[in-house]
Parts: structure tokens; C-alpha cells; sequence
């Protein structure tokens, strides 16, 4: 058991001498630095989320809870990287109405819904657990199935794994989403461009249309989620990842009632030009980094609702 004491002390001393190190090291060499502390600072926090998600998963389906167990583990990932990492994401509401239907906190009480997002690189999972709403679950590639941990938590919190090297199991993967989700209200969160940007920009990869046929399928609305672009955050490709607020925007739900399949490409279309709209006009307004000057009262009022 000494190397369990070892870990438990080890790792953050390690972490903490990485970011003393930061402030007296040259620009460069503190960013490389503060990038891998927090990378190592995020892996310890999605290993504990993903552990109490197990049992949080088996005693929520015991209870008959069983569509709330990715909510909770959600939660409980927002926070313990808020404290470890100083990252977080909140949702802007901009007040979108359309069609009488509204945006923001309201939209994501839609249920059931697919929601669909904009996949810019790992740490969308937390935006997942900063927004997430009850009952629903997330799609992911079937090989994450068997990853420790998280693994045995998205396979106990019902998530859809999907096997894209092999189109009839992927069909029928969302048949079956298509029938839970009509017959337990369960909503489902997919990212349509199937694989992560990496961008600096404004910018959306082409929509797989699975999540528009998805929804057309059990004639549910879709549920657009914008999360602006981070990259002053988290850049992978440069080594960046710094403290920031980051802002997430749910647009109106968009209705499937009545549409058949050969409405999908349609759907898929309207709903990436919404998006990217949201996405350019996210993009004017400043980040809340950790060099702005509005970043540390908003973390002191985020840590206040935290208690």
C-alpha cells in the first residue's frame, strides 16, 4: 500500500512544483510547463470522475435512476476540474427565440433531444460535464469501451458506442438509441463532425448526417450546442493549456416532426449554418482567460456557487 501513499502524495507535489516553476521560468519553457501540468492535473481528474461514476452508475440503476448517472459524473468532473485546473465552461444565454421555442438553460431541459456540438478537441468532455443534462447519454467510438474507468463507466451509464469501421453495427447501434429513446425519454449527445478540429478559428467540420437520422428516426428535436472556439485554453498542436472561463451557447431546439429520411442532408444543413453562425459570433466577444482582468472575480463567484 506504500505506493498508494506515495501516488496520493507524489503526483500533486509534482504538480505543484511544475506550476512554481512557471513563474520563474522563460515565456516559453513556463507554457510548456503549465501545459503539462494540467494535462497531468486533468488525467487524475478524469480517473476519480470516471471511478465514483462506476458506483454512482450501479447504485443510480439500482435505484432506478439509471438515465442521471452520466449527469452526476458529469458534475462531479466540472468541479474537480475546476479546482485542479482552474478550466470551465458556462452557458451564455443570448435569449434566441425561434418559432416561439427558446435557447440557453431552457433548451436543454428538452427531453427527449439530440443534442448535437461542435468537437474541437479533448477537453470537450468537460464541457459535457459543465452542461450536461439529466437523462442523456453521449455516443462514442466503440474502442473508448474498453479504456479503464471511463470505460466501465460510459458502458454502465448506458452510453451508445459506435463502431464506424463497420456501417451495419453502427446502423444498428442507432436503431436501438432510436427505440430507448422514445420509450424512456432518454436524450442523446452526438458531435456530427465525428472527429475533433484541433481549430483556431470559427470553424465546423463537415456534419455526419447519423445524429440527424438519429433524430428524424424518433422524430425528436435536435438541440445545437455552440461551445466557442478555446484555443487561448487548450491549443494541442502548440502545448497551450491555460486557466480560462470558456462560453457554451444552446440555440432553440430545431423540430423533426413530420421530416423522413430524405430530409436529413436538409436538417444536418440547417442546423451547421446555425452553428457557425453562433460559433463566428461567440468569436467577438474576449475569452475569459486567465490573463483578463474579469477572470478572477467571475472564479470567485463560480467557486461561491460551488459551496
Amino acid at each position: 500500500m506504500a505506493w498508494l501513499l506515495y501516488a496520493a502524495v507524489g503526483v500533486p507535489a509534482f504538480i505543484l512544483v511544475l506550476h512554481a516553476l512557471t513563474m520563474v521560468l522563460p515565456r516559453r519553457a513556463a507554457q510548456l510547463t503549465a501545459y503539462f501540468a494540467r494535462l497531468i492535473s486533468s488525467m487524475i481528474a478524469l480517473t476519480l470522475a470516471a471511478s465514483y461514476g462506476v458506483f454512482a452508475s450501479i447504485f443510480l440503476r439500482v435505484a432506478g435512476y439509471g438515465g442521471c448517472s452520466q449527469w452526476t459524473t458529469g458534475r462531479s468532473f466540472k468541479w474537480i476540474m475546476w479546482y485542479f485546473t482552474g478550466v470551465t465552461f458556462r452557458i451564455n444565454d443570448g435569449g434566441k427565440i425561434e418559432g416561439g421555442r427558446r435557447g440557453g438553460e431552457e433548451a436543454l431541459l428538452t427531453r427527449p433531444a439530440v443534442f448535437v456540438g461542435n468537437h474541437q478537441s479533448e477537453l470537450d468532455v468537460l464541457m459535457l460535464g459543465c452542461i450536461f443534462p439529466k437523462y442523456c447519454s453521449v455516443t462514442a467510438k466503440k474502442s473508448l469501451k474498453w479504456v479503464p474507468f471511463l470505460g466501465w463507466f460510459m458502458t454502465l451509464s448506458k452510453s451508445v458506442f459506435i463502431d464506424r469501421a463497420n456501417r451495419a453495427t453502427a446502423r444498428a447501434a442507432f436503431d436501438g438509441a432510436a427505440n430507448h429513446m422514445r420509450s424512456e425519454r432518454q436524450s442523446v449527445f452526438i458531435f456530427p463532425e465525428g472527429t475533433r478540429s484541433y481549430s483556431e478559428k470559427p470553424f465546423l467540420l463537415p456534419f455526419k448526417k447519423g445524429a440527424f437520422h438519429l433524430a428524424i428516426q424518433a422524430q425528436v428535436p435536435i438541440v445545437p450546442v455552440v461551445t466557442a472556439n478555446y484555443s487561448q485554453v487548450l491549443n494541442v498542436k502548440q502545448r497551450i493549456f491555460n486557466a480560462g472561463i470558456i462560453d457554451v451557447s444552446v440555440l432553440p431546439p430545431i423540430p423533426t416532426k413530420g421530416l423522413t429520411a430524405a430530409d436529413a442532408d436538409g436538417l444536418a444543413t440547417r442546423t451547421r449554418d446555425a452553428m457557425l453562425d453562433e460559433l463566428k459570433r461567440l468569436a467577438e466577444y474576449p475569452l475569459l482567460a486567465y490573463d483578463n482582468p474579469n477572470f478572477d472575480p467571475l472564479r470567485e463567484e463560480l467557486k461561491k456557487k460551488a459551496l
